[in-house]
Parts: structure tokens; C-alpha cells; sequence
């Protein structure tokens, strides 16, 4: 074994001891630890993170693709492990930066697009047209008309959308690439409840009148592929739903569709910490706190879609599950693996000739994000409690869901404030610049081992997914936050190439 040198031993050393100390002084009562990926606290990105905050901004989005690759090839090699034909189709809604298309395209990856805006860009950056779907649940006449022009296949989610694609199709002279979205799926004897989507049961005969009744519609449009979205991340349901797809891909092709891939979306699972204890822990003790059996954990006892009738608790969790265990490719190989036929999924597939597609955001971002933010106030309250303030609003770390639940990390001020630290185990909130009551950036009371100063950054780990840019939004006139990319080969960041549009 190779002996280290002792200024190397000294740098280590030196790297964990920041590391734990960014942990230790801003931690969740109880904690609810975040994994990290190595260059999220790298010694060069820590020392770099004060001078660019102070050059670009704060709050400020760092983010790094290597990660994000790593998750891709992952999936990549469950599908070839049997022997699937299978495309990773980049779901882009879920972080903006230009980067991530730029690494998706190296690997040949395709990009599911929501947006005409997003279309374009994908565009500009050289995917090609036979690689890129559009999954907008709205879409306008201009980007259906970007989508037949470019040869973007449509996601087509109701029979309004399916008779004007066929009408612009007819007045482009173009045929429009498309795919039938569907919804309906029986699971556990229930129908699945979703906004989008044709029904299973009715696509059929809709597709049997317009054979009859409407041929020339029909003739606009190449149906190449069906595609489902299914809420939340459940691997049994969507096996459900590969199981009645199957048959009806056999069906459409009997009439004469050439279908030639399923796409079954996103919602691949991930997981932000490392510690089902943790999470459990969590939950348990913010339900006592609910029953008043303990102090609360929450701003004013938030309850993070839990309710409180009388002497029990109703409703379930309103956030992102941070912990799951069966995550990212061990999952999608559950759902390949499943039994189907005489055979498995994937055995189905194969039989069919049929392509796997699939769109994952949020689990292939996994450890592709920080987002730094400085503390410029901090304000005791009458119970003790400090609220202190950052440079950010709540909408540049948050998505739908109630909070973000995985504890900040804390890197203190390069030079010293001329107004103290707040005493050592300060606790309290962390707010935003709007100006409303409701402005918390976590709802979770946070802990400060050895206080919080002027100039101190508070980072929130993971957050490329989603939270960095869902609900991102510039109200009060306050800049949007500026991202951008870390460079391996030189340690250093530079703006993405979003920052020019």
C-alpha cells in the first residue's frame, strides 16, 4: 500500500474535519442527514463558494454532470443485462441547464421537453429530432406546429390535441410523429387515478371510429409508440400498467399501427439521505410534537400534510419521500425482472421487438446540485427562537411539496463580521426575502453548533432535481438565481450556457 504523504495526510484530515463541522453546525432536531457526493464539499469547492457567491450572486445554483452520466449508464446496463432495447429520454422540466443536455447527447441519450422554449433549445444544441419527445401537458398551436415541422414526436393526451395535431399535420403537408398517451390502469382492483392520459378501455374503439369515420386523420399521423405517466414511484404500478399495455400494443399493431417503443415516463425513485433511522425517526417524532407531546419541529407546528383531529392524526405526508431504499436502477430492474406471460417484462419486450423508453428527472440529478445562499440578518424572538435571514427566496429551493426536508450545511464567513455570532446551539428558522408571513425557506427548526454570523453561507445539498428551478420565480423584481458548472479538469465553475438566453 502506497504510504501518504504527510501534507497529503494533513489535507484529508483537514477535508473531513470540514465536512463534519459543515454538518454539525446546522442540523434538524432530529437530523435528517444528506448524502453527498465528494465534489459537493471538496475542498476547492468550498474554498471557491465565498468569492463566487460574492461575484455572482446569492442565492447561487453550483452544478456537475458526472454524476448524472454515472446514473444514465446505470440504467443503460440494467437494460442490456436483459437484453432490452432501451433509451433514457432526459425529462428536462426537471433543471434548465444546458449542461445536462450537452452530457445526455454524449451518451446518446434522448430529452423529453415540456415547453416550446425547452423544444427549441434542444434543438439548438444538436439533438436530433428522432431523439427528443414532447410531453407538455398544455400544448399551444406553435409548439405542435415546432413538433410536426421539426419531426419531435407528441405526446398526444386527449382528442382535442389529437384532432389538431391531424388538422396542422394536413395544412403543413407534414405527417406529425406521435405517441398515445394512456391512463386508466387497474391496479390492486382500482383504476389509477391520473389527469392525463387516454383511457385504456376507450382508446380502442376512439381509434376504431376515426379508422371508419375520419381515415384521411389517421393518415397525418404516424402513431409510433404509447406512453404512460403514473403519480409518484411506485414500482408495482407501473408493472401493472406494462402488463395491460402489452396486449394493447398487440392490438394496435393487429390494426395495422406500427408501434415500435413504450414509454413509461419518469418517477424513478432516488433517495436524499442515507439513514432510514433518521427518516423514521423524523416522522415518529413529529407526530408526538403533532399531539402536543413534545415541542414542535416545525414553523408553528407545520404539518407537513398531517392534521390533527381531536386526539389523531389524519392525511398522509405531503413531501417527497427523502429516504427509499429500492431506488434509480435496482428499481427499474424490479420492473424488468417482473413476471409477465410465460416469461418476464423483459422477455415480453423482446418477443415484441418493442423499444423501452423511459424519462427520468429527479433520480438520474441525484448529486448533480448545491444551492448556496448568504445569512445577512438573524432576529431572536420573544420564545427564543432565531429566525435568520438569507439572501433567497422559497421558491429557488422547493418544489410542490410542503418542505424540503434534509438538513443544510453551513459554511462559516471567509472574514470577520464586525456583529457577533449568535450564541453557540442557536435554533431557529431559516427565511426568505419575500415579503409575506409564510416566507420559510425549511419549516424544519434548525440547530447552530456554534452559532450564525453575517456572511456565513448556508448550503442545501442535492438540489438539481427539481427544487433549483421548479417554482423559480421573480417576484418582487429579485434576480433569478445563476448557475453554474463545475469543470472537473480544472477545478474551477462557469457560468451554464442557460445564463446567455
Amino acid at each position: 500500500m502506497k504510504t501518504m504523504e504527510p501534507s497529503a495526510r494533513e489535507e484529508v484530515s483537514q477535508s473531513d474535519q470540514t465536512h463534519t463541522s459543515m454538518r454539525t453546525d446546522c442540523q434538524g432536531k432530529p437530523p435528517l442527514t444528506a448524502r453527498l457526493e465528494p465534489w459537493m464539499t471538496a475542498s476547492g469547492t468550498i474554498s471557491q463558494l465565498h468569492h463566487l457567491v460574492q461575484e455572482h450572486g446569492s442565492p447561487l445554483n453550483l452544478i456537475h454532470t458526472d454524476p448524472f452520466l454515472r446514473h444514465i449508464d446505470a440504467l443503460y446496463q440494467v437494460a442490456e443485462s436483459h437484453q432490452v432495447d432501451f433509451d433514457v429520454y432526459f425529462a428536462r422540466k426537471a433543471n434548465k441547464c444546458l449542461a445536462f443536455i450537452d452530457a445526455a447527447h454524449s451518451r446518446g441519450c434522448g430529452i423529453d421537453t415540456a415547453s416550446e422554449n425547452e423544444l427549441h433549445q434542444v434543438l439548438e444544441h444538436q439533438v436530433p429530432s428522432e431523439k427528443i419527445i414532447c410531453t407538455a401537458a398544455v400544448k399551444s398551436e406553435a409548439l405542435l406546429q415546432s413538433c410536426i415541422v421539426s419531426g419531435t414526436t407528441l405526446a398526444i393526451d386527449n382528442p382535442d390535441e389529437l384532432s389538431r395535431t391531424a388538422l396542422l399535420s394536413a395544412r403543413l403537408d407534414r405527417q406529425a410523429e406521435i405517441a398515445l398517451r394512456i391512463s386508466g390502469f387497474r391496479h390492486d382492483g382500482h383504476q389509477l387515478p391520473s389527469r392525463f392520459g387516454f383511457d385504456i378501455e376507450k382508446i380502442l374503439p376512439l381509434l376504431r371510429d376515426l379508422q371508419q369515420s375520419a381515415p384521411n386523420t389517421l393518415q397525418t399521423l404516424n402513431l409510433t409508440g404509447v406512453h404512460f405517466h403514473l403519480d409518484g414511484y411506485s414500482q408495482a404500478q407501473r408493472i401493472s400498467a406494462l402488463r395491460q399495455l402489452l396486449p394493447l400494443v398487440d392490438q394496435l399493431r393487429d390494426m395495422q399501427f406500427p408501434i415500435r417503443f413504450i414509454d413509461i415516463g419518469g418517477g424513478f425513485p432516488m433517495s436524499y439521505l442515507d439513514s432510514e433511522t433518521e427518516w423514521n425517526e423524523f416522522w415518529m417524532t413529529h407526530r408526538r410534537a403533532l399531539l402536543d407531546r413534545q415541542e414542535p419541529l416545525t414553523w408553528q407546528n407545520h404539518g407537513l400534510g398531517l392534521q390533527r383531529v381531536e386526539d389523531r392524526l389524519i392525511g398522509k405526508p405531503h413531501c417527497y419521500p427523502f429516504y427509499q431504499s429500492l431506488v434509480q436502477a435496482d428499481w427499474f430492474n424490479g420492473i424488468l425482472s417482473a413476471q409477465y406471460e410465460t416469461g418476464t417484462i423483459a422477455s415480453a419486450l423482446r418477443k415484441r421487438t418493442l423499444q423501452l423508453r423511459c424519462e427520468p428527472g429527479r433520480s438520474i440529478l441525484d448529486g448533480c446540485g448545491i444551492t448556496a445562499a448568504r445569512v445577512e440578518s438573524r432576529k431572536q424572538q420573544s420564545n427564543g427562537d432565531w429566525l435568520i435571514g438569507l439572501s433567497m427566496n422559497r421558491t429557488q429551493c422547493r418544489t410542490s411539496s410542503d418542505d424540503f426536508l434534509v438538513d443544510p450545511l453551513l459554511i462559516p464567513a471567509m472574514d470577520e463580521s464586525p456583529l457577533p455570532r449568535t450564541p453557540p446551539g442557536t435554533s431557529g428558522f431559516l427565511t426568505g426575502a419575500y415579503c409575506t408571513e409564510s416566507e420559510l425557506l425549511c419549516l424544519r427548526k434548525l440547530q447552530f453548533a456554534r452559532g450564525v454570523g453575517i456572511g456565513d453561507l448556508i448550503i442545501f445539498p442535492n438540489t438539481a432535481g427539481y427544487f433549483m428551478h421548479f417554482l423559480e420565480s421573480r417576484s418582487h423584481q429579485f434576480p433569478l438565481a445563476k448557475n453554474l458548472v463545475y469543470h472537473p479538469q480544472t477545478g474551477q465553475y462557469h457560468p451554464d450556457a442557460i445564463e446567455d438566453l
